[in-house]
Order: structure tokens, then C-alpha cells, then sequence
């Protein structure tokens, strides 16, 4: 009997030290159920469905596939499998392909074959622009309410984020962009 117990603790132990280790993962799956369920519709409805998925057993099924699964792939690889996608876009300036690998952007024209990458650095708290090599820094977050962006004429600008100081930004950038094409036409 002693014995038994002994197994037992053991396994029991050794499940819970990988389940409750220091790097709980994203849970990206049960964080995706629940974003989907956040948009259902009404409070009243999201909350009728977040009852019925517990009943259901979705989030307890979701919840696992996290914890045994998917949280230890993110930690071993550095990356969780469900955050890898890849989009086709089409613009006035063509089709473009963008892969997302979870740790940023790759962007691929698919007429001229030009790729250009988007990568966030978290010690710095920054987008970066990678093309050709040569690593261009786009956005710095300098805490909840403030980052320094790359403005027109390739200076940095610290822009608020309010709705009237994020739309004067994309008016500078826009007219800038607008002078720049005129320019080039001539």
C-alpha cells in the first residue's frame, strides 16, 4: 500500500511541476474561445455562451490542450503554434503575402518577390522594419499613453495616444507622403 502511494505522489508530483511551472504559456487557444465569445453579441448572450461552454466542457477541453500541449510547445520552441498564419492581401499596388510566425511579419510582394520583415523587440519595447538586412525602428512604447514613432522625414516624434493626436499624425504622414509623391513625378 505504501508503495502504491508513493507512485502515486510521485507522478502526481511530477505532472503538477510541469503543469505549475514559472511559464504559464499564453493560452492562446482558451484566450481565442474567449475573445470569439467576448463578440457574440450582447453582455446577456456572451454571457449565456460562456455558461454553456462550462457545461459543454469547451473551456475545460481548451484549458488542457494549453497546459499539456500547446503552452509546453511555446515554451520549448519560443513560439505557440496557433500564432503562425498566413494572409494574402490585395491592394491597389498589388498582392501581397504576409506570415505571421508569432514573433512578428513577414512581407512578401508576390510580383516583384521583394520580402521586408516586422519584428518587435521586447527589451525595447519596439516594431522594427527589416529589409535587406538593415534593421529601421518604426515605434517605441514609452509606457500606456505615449510612443515615439518614426515621422515624416525620418525623425522621431512622441505622439499621444488620443484619437486627435493619432489622426494629426496620419495627416503629417499623409501629406508628407502626398509632397514626396509629387516630387517624385516631376
Amino acid at each position: 500500500m505504501k508503495k502504491r502511494y508513493l507512485s502515486v505522489a510521485l507522478i502526481t508530483l511530477v505532472l503538477s511541476s510541469m503543469t505549475l511551472s514559472s511559464c504559464i504559456g499564453s493560452f492562446r487557444l482558451t484566450n481565442s474561445v474567449l475573445k470569439w465569445n467576448n463578440q457574440v453579441g450582447s453582455k446577456f448572450l456572451n454571457e449565456l455562451v460562456f455558461f454553456a461552454f462550462w457545461v459543454l466542457p469547451v473551456y475545460e477541453v481548451t484549458s488542457i490542450a494549453d497546459i499539456l500541449v500547446l503552452n509546453s510547445i511555446e515554451f520549448w520552441s519560443g513560439s505557440n503554434p496557433l500564432s503562425a498564419s498566413v494572409k494574402v492581401i490585395d491592394t491597389d499596388n498589388g498582392r501581397y503575402l504576409v506570415k505571421c510566425d508569432g514573433k512578428g511579419y513577414s512581407i512578401t510582394n508576390q510580383s516583384t518577390e521583394e520580402s521586408y520583415r516586422l519584428d518587435f523587440i521586447e527589451d525595447d519595447q519596439t516594431w522594427v522594419a527589416v529589409i535587406n538586412d538593415r534593421t529601421y525602428p518604426l515605434m517605441t512604447f514609452l509606457d500606456d499613453n505615449h510612443v515615439k514613432m518614426v515621422a515624416p522625414g525620418g525623425e522621431f516624434k512622441v505622439v499621444e495616444l488620443t484619437e486627435d493626436a493619432v489622426l494629426a499624425y496620419s495627416q503629417d504622414a499623409i501629406s508628407y507622403n502626398q509632397a514626396m509623391t509629387s516630387l517624385a513625378s516631376r
